[in-house]
């Protein structure tokens, strides 16, 4: 199995000012690790759920003035793109290191996905306390799992359900100073735990 240790300079990726700057150490230093994790999760995810996985590394081709802010692997059952499906992540703020399942605004069925969320709330309880909220995937804000309330989980689903713009993102942040003392192996494990725990968040989305 391959080694993925992260270090310091992964997240420094994102303090590079300038875009083409930014994009240049993006491409050397840590996609390499995403394409990586790609190949490893997605015969992961097709062994675990019985479809076919696919892996997306975020290009950020669109970007012609603003530098990402942060950057990731997704994982769907679709070859050609992620965005309007529930999909699994992996991926790098300047802050932390994410691992995640999320429905983002273009999924065009996410209101059914929420009904089906709203109706299984007791999942959410089932989930490690470590584990956070998130109604925005372009923002590093979360709320914590642990003292988050109900009624901040079901306003987010809710707002899925009902609001254009809205998304549902659930997982794991390891603050940056924790994730690079992880080892390879303690990294793999723990994003291997963490995937095993959204599983069952994930088949609920999908109606299964």
């Amino acid at each position: 199995m391959n080694k993925i240790k992260w270090t310091n300079k992964d997240f420094e990726v994102f303090e590079i000012d300038g875009l083409e700057q930014r994009m240049e150490a993006l491409t050397t230093v840590v996609r390499p690790k995403f394409q990586e994790l790609g190949e490893m999760f997605s015969s992961y995810f097709s062994a675990k759920t019985g479809d076919e996985f696919f892996p997306h590394v975020a290009k950020h081709a669109r970007r012609t003035i603003n530098p990402p802010k942060d950057s990731w692997v997704a994982f769907a059952p679709y070859k050609r793109g992620y965005k309007s499906l529930p999909h699994f992540q992996i991926g790098l703020w300047n802050t932390h290191l994410f691992i995640i399942v999320a429905i983002i605004y273009e999924a065009p069925q996410k209101s059914e996905m929420a009904t089906r969320l709203l109706d299984a709330l007791h999942l959410f309880d089932e989930l490690p306390d470590s584990f956070i909220l998130s109604g925005d995937h372009m923002s590093q804000d979360s709320i914590p799992l642990k003292t988050g309330s109900e009624e901040q989980l079901e306003e987010l689903l809710v707002r899925l359900r009902d609001v254009k713009k809205g998304e549902f993102l659930v997982g794991r942040h390891i603050p940056k100073e924790e994730a690079v003392k992880l080892s390879s192996e303690q990294f793999l494990q723990l994003t291997e735990e963490t995937f095993e725990s959204l599983i069952p968040v994930y088949n609920t989305i999908i109606g299964k």
